[in-house]
């Protein structure tokens, strides 16, 4: 259970890390206007444009996955009843949602021929915290269940 303390808290450092990372580069993008875009300057571009779909990756990038590693680390450390592991499981796949949705925009964007994008580390340190998120998740459930049938 060490283990899967220690690995879901460092979580807590490298999502923010992952947040600030460049998850693309971009030669041409009329709607960012950067050469470099994370989750955050995309985030703070889309407050001028569409508040709805900034809300939107707001809760899928940055609420969703925080609220589920702060929640799991409760279930770890017994402050939280293991109950909640099935609603921060759906957290877990709402922000693998914020995923895909930047892997669609890359595709979108290379499809209209309109720029150049390319992708950076970011998304795949972002994609790597989210998979193993979701990994800490299932096996914290797996401990919890094992340890209630002996």
């Amino acid at each position: 259970m060490l283990i899967l303390r220690l690995s879901n808290l460092s979580l807590l450092v490298l999502f923010p890390i992952a947040w600030f990372a460049p998850l693309l580069r971009a030669g041409l993008l009329p709607l960012f206007g950067l050469s470099e875009i994370s989750v955050i300057s995309g985030m703070q571009s889309l407050w001028g444009t569409d508040v709805f779909l900034a809300l939107l990756v707001t809760a899928l990038a940055l609420l969703a996955p925080y609220l589920k590693t702060i929640g799991l680390a409760l279930v770890h450390f017994r402050l939280a009843s293991p109950r909640i592991l099935g609603a921060l499981h759906i957290l877990g796949k709402m922000a693998m949602a914020d995923v895909f949705l930047i892997a669609l925009y890359i595709v979108v964007v290379k499809g209209v021929g309109m720029a150049t994008v390319e992708t950076a580390w970011g998304l795949y340190l972002f994609t790597a915290c989210i998979l193993a998120s979701l990994v800490l998740g299932t096996l914290t459930e797996r401990r919890i269940r094992r340890g209630r049938t002996r």
